[in-house]
């Protein structure tokens, strides 16, 4: 998640502006080297079951690696996804942005925006946005320390907002 405050030509000035991106716990290198290590074991495992006569099962040594493979890809697609909140003079704009690059945009009139989070906090909190009767959920790919974190940023740009005002 990034802060930053910067000025937008088409917007206004913006107040706070926060990019969230899916958390993955392995990099690309330990992805490899993780790779690496399974399809040498499974190598190892299936050639063993070979010699003594059992040959079928090292294709499905590599069968494991493949499907291991798939899905550790399918995983760093679904983090291309991103979230961005913006506060400007003008509104509030959320932008989220799935995998395949379709773009959702919320616009929401800061006068009388809330911003809650669920308490106690844990890993299923929300941090909901409320103005004029609408809701939206932001933050869902942070860490509960991260929607503590959040939350006290875009509250604090808020209250900045309606001080200049």
């Amino acid at each position: 998640m990034n802060h930053a405050a910067a000025p937008s030509p088409d917007d206004g000035t913006v107040l706070f502006r926060a990019v969230i991106h899916p958390h993955r716990s392995l990099s690309p290198t330990g992805f490899r080297r993780l790779i690496w290590c399974v399809g040498a074991l499974s190598l190892t495992t299936g050639l063993g079951f070979y010699l003594s006569g059992a040959w079928p099962v090292i294709g499905f040594m590599g069968v494991d690696v493949a499907l291991l493979y798939w899905a550790f890809k399918a995983s760093y697609r679904s983090g291309t996804a991103f979230e961005t909140v913006e506060l400007t003079d003008r509104a509030l704009r959320v932008e989220r942005v799935d995998p395949s690059n379709r773009r959702q945009v919320w616009t929401l009139p800061p006068g009388w925006l809330r911003v809650h989070l669920d308490e106690p906090l844990k890993p299923g909190s929300q941090i909901t946005l409320t103005s004029h009767g609408r809701h939206l959920v932001v933050g869902s790919d942070l860490s509960p320390d991260e929607r503590r974190d959040f939350a006290d940023a875009l509250r604090k740009a808020l209250e900045s907002w309606r001080g200049v005002r």
